[in-house]
């Protein structure tokens, strides 16, 4: 292990990666409005000396972008400062106690974030000749559609990420893929009174969603491929019986899963609802698919982590990715990413969304060590 690891590890600063971590949390950042958070870690960097860059997404939307050492980049820290809505905005404020941090975006993914940023700020105080050839960016968009992190990789593919989502610190070199399904089933409005004259669209969602469940992809026996239904919803229109029903369904599926094979098994077992469904009107769409991926874990990330891991006392348990992620994105680009950062996805999206600041902090060292590494490499990676 590079003799700078100690210097680097020592100059990382609890108290200060708390402020920052407490800072952040403070500012409401969801998907589409993440400027005021980046306003505030664009100052935090430039404070420390470094020169940010900004990657315009659209109007008032941008990636932070660092980098350090000679050459380019060959890793990038990634983490993505948006959240996904506050429920209520009253209770929005971090609370803390006995070291553990609970708040929206705690876990997913800005305790990830500020463990990366205090990476970089330790890694700062090296003299310039001894800075690894690494980069930080803090992407926009990650909780909709990934606009920041295409953006990014228009124009530069590092061989190296590691993204700091919630894996309460295993390392993930596999990745779940994912789908995202719509079904919208109609039917005929009548006085509620009178349900025999019309047709409820929602007991029709529900027959189908029912026969969708018994499909042998979804069987309890094979729980690997996670299938959950997010939203259901139906026409608001009085005392009658609703005309239109929809729903949408979250479909997580391992790393060797083709979406292909399920989409055509769904559509397939939507298709024969038919049989049994009186007057049956039903369209699905699948409005986003990506597929999963497997690295080789034959590599020198591994070889670091087997080796700091002990030395700060971390339980080692590889692990895979099971929520979709920015991952996906950059592994289709060419890019090989690693999954790894504080909390959990247990809590993440929840109201009890949590981590505690010594995972953070862990973190921030892990993630150090990578960095360093990256410098020592030649040739290939």
């Amino acid at each position: 292990m590079s003799e700078l690891l100690e210097p680097v590890w020592h100059a990382i600063d609890p108290e200060r990666l708390r402020n920052t971590l407490m800072e952040m949390l403070e500012i409401y950042s969801p998907a589409g409005k993440e400027e005021d958070i980046q306003l505030y870690l664009e100052a935090l960097l430039q404070k420390a000396g470094f020169a940010v860059e900004r990657q315009e997404v659209e109007e008032d939307r941008f990636n932070l972008k660092v980098t350090m050492g000679q050459g380019p980049p060959r890793l990038y820290l990634v983490g993505h400062v948006d959240t996904v809505p506050a429920w209520d905005l009253e209770e929005f404020e971090p609370q803390e106690e006995w070291g553990v941090v609970r708040c929206r975006g705690r876990a997913d993914m800005k305790g990830g974030c500020a463990a990366m940023v205090e990476t970089f700020l330790a890694l700062a105080t090296l003299p310039e000749e001894q800075r690894p050839p690494v980069g930080l960016l803090l992407v926009v968009g990650e909780e909709e559609n990934g606009d920041g992190s295409a953006t990014f990789l228009l124009g530069e593919k590092p061989p190296w990420v590691v993204i700091g989502e919630p894996t309460a610190l295993a390392p993930c070199f596999s990745h779940y893929g994912y789908l995202e399904a719509g079904l919208v089933t109609r039917g005929r409005r009548i006085h509620s009174s009178l349900p025999e004259l019309g047709h409820n669209a929602i007991e029709s969602m529900l027959r189908v969603l029912l026969n969708l469940g018994r499909h042998p992809l979804f069987s309890k026996e094979t729980p690997e491929l996670v299938y959950s239904i997010r939203e259901l919803s139906s026409a608001r229109a009085g005392f009658v019986v609703p005309d239109r029903c929809e729903a949408w369904i979250d479909l997580h599926l391992p790393p060797e899963t083709d979406p292909a094979s399920v989409r055509q098994g769904m559509e397939e077992q939507v298709e024969g609802a038919a049989a049994f469904v009186d007057d049956l009107d039903i369209e699905m769409t699948f409005t986003f698919d990506s597929r999963g991926y497997r690295l080789d874990t034959d590599n020198w990330l591994t070889d670091v982590i087997e080796d700091i891991y002990p030395r700060l006392n971390l339980p080692l348990q590889y692990d895979a990715f099971r929520s979709h992620s920015d991952g996906n994105l950059f592994f289709e680009a060419g890019v090989k990413p690693l999954i790894l950062g504080p909390g959990s996805l247990e809590t993440a999206h929840t109201p009890d969304e949590q981590t505690s600041l010594g995972e953070v902090e862990a973190a921030a060292r892990i993630y150090a060590a990578l960095c360093l590494a990256a410098g020592e490499k030649r040739g290939g990676l």
